[in-house]
């Protein structure tokens, strides 16, 4: 990795530039998998509070767990996804508010022409059910393509953010008046915020293929976010306003046929990456960890990786930089799809399999 090598170039006077002396390791040994509940191709969770937890599937249905007593729950009145390859019902997010749960789902949708777009709800948690459900953003691009949808969902005290994905037409990606292959960001007051010049006022970043990892880091208040790339070139960027992270016209992957897609470098104009992966990890969900429980993990980001089925744990430098990576709990899971951090410090895992079930790590009890 590109990363890696400079910053080897910087230590060479230890031996063979070994991460593993710079950078103490994490004993999987010593963590504890809690199997909770099984769910069908799980794609997104959100907690609520320090023991319950939403679970949305891809094939359209939502569940509140109970972590106490490893209760499942079906919760009605999930917006109508469309089912169909890399599509469904997607991301979770919860806004916790005046007594409220608000509940955020980002989805596949058919649009009036019978194709596929991207859309955002909002709803209230009212017992077992969705209330008060309305659409809060609906991507402006359609289309027959059954992938790179994006959509993980993060927020802070005044904004939705949205990842969304090229949805297989990489020229959307360079398009700031196409919603597709872009990062939104949504207002969550009536207030409405200007945008840039030419671009839609919600687009928030451009140049982005199929992102599906977004998290907020606490330290800083950046907004963090990874992306699969083509035939390698998976990529972390740290996300900026009005930024454009390349995709086409820059990526560290190659065509599936063979050749260069773009440049492997971003000139003026563009913004590169901070951690690429070569051969592809396909990495989908993220978080920084900030809990107690697991004191070597201690301001990590943690990734799933659906192609090496494990998790990898991504150690910062004191520049916030990303220096190395430990894959943990490899075919453990099977393919991690999400990634949460329970108030506690425990961690949830979800695997997008058919038989797919909701995990929680921790230490002995």
């Amino acid at each position: 990795m590109r990363l890696k090598r400079a910053l080897c170039l910087t230590v060479s006077t230890l031996v063979a530039c070994s991460f593993e002396s710079l950078v103490p390791k994490v004993n999987a040994s010593e963590i504890q998998i809690e199997k909770i509940g099984a769910v069908k191709f799980p794609w997104g969770l959100a907690s609520i509070g320090p023991r319950k937890v939403l679970v949305t599937t891809k094939p359209g249905k939502l569940y509140l767990f109970d972590l106490s007593n490893k209760t499942k729950i079906f919760i009605n009145g999930a917006p109508e996804s469309a089912y169909y390859r890399q599509g469904g019902l997607l991301d979770i997010t919860v806004q916790q508010k005046s007594g409220q749960n608000y509940i955020f789902i980002c989805y596949s949708k058919v649009s009036s022409d019978g194709k596929l777009t991207v859309a955002i709800s909002k709803s209230i948690l009212s017992g077992t059910a969705l209330v008060e459900t309305k659409n809060l953003f609906i991507s402006n691009h359609v289309s027959e393509s059954g992938v790179h949808f994006g959509c993980r969902l993060a927020l802070d005290y005044k904004y939705l953010y949205a990842s969304l994905g090229d949805r297989g037409n990489r020229t959307n990606a360079q398009n700031p008046k196409n919603h597709a292959g872009s990062i939104i960001r949504l207002p969550l007051s009536d207030v409405k915020t200007p945008g840039k010049p030419g671009w839609l006022s919600e687009v928030y970043s451009i140049g982005h293929r199929n992102p599906q990892g977004l998290s907020f880091q606490k330290s800083t208040g950046q907004l963090w976010s990874h992306e699969h790339g083509p035939r390698g070139g998976d990529e972390i960027n740290i996300i900026k306003k009005h930024y454009n992270y390349g995709w086409p016209k820059v990526s560290y992957g190659k065509e599936y046929i063979g050749g260069n897609i773009g440049l492997n470098y971003s000139p003026v104009g563009f913004k590169d990456p901070v951690w690429t992966w070569t051969p592809s990890i396909a990495p989908s969900g993220m978080a920084f960890y900030y809990g107690t429980m697991f004191s070597e993990f201690k301001d990590k980001l943690l990734v799933g990786a659906l192609k090496y089925r494990c998790l990898k744990v991504i150690t910062l430098s004191s520049n916030n930089i990303p220096i190395d990576e430990e894959c943990l709990f490899k075919k453990t899971f099977g393919r991690i799809r999400d990634v949460e951090i329970l108030q506690d410090g425990s961690i949830l895992v979800i695997n997008d399999e058919k038989n797919g079930h909701l995990f929680r790590l921790h230490k002995a009890e």
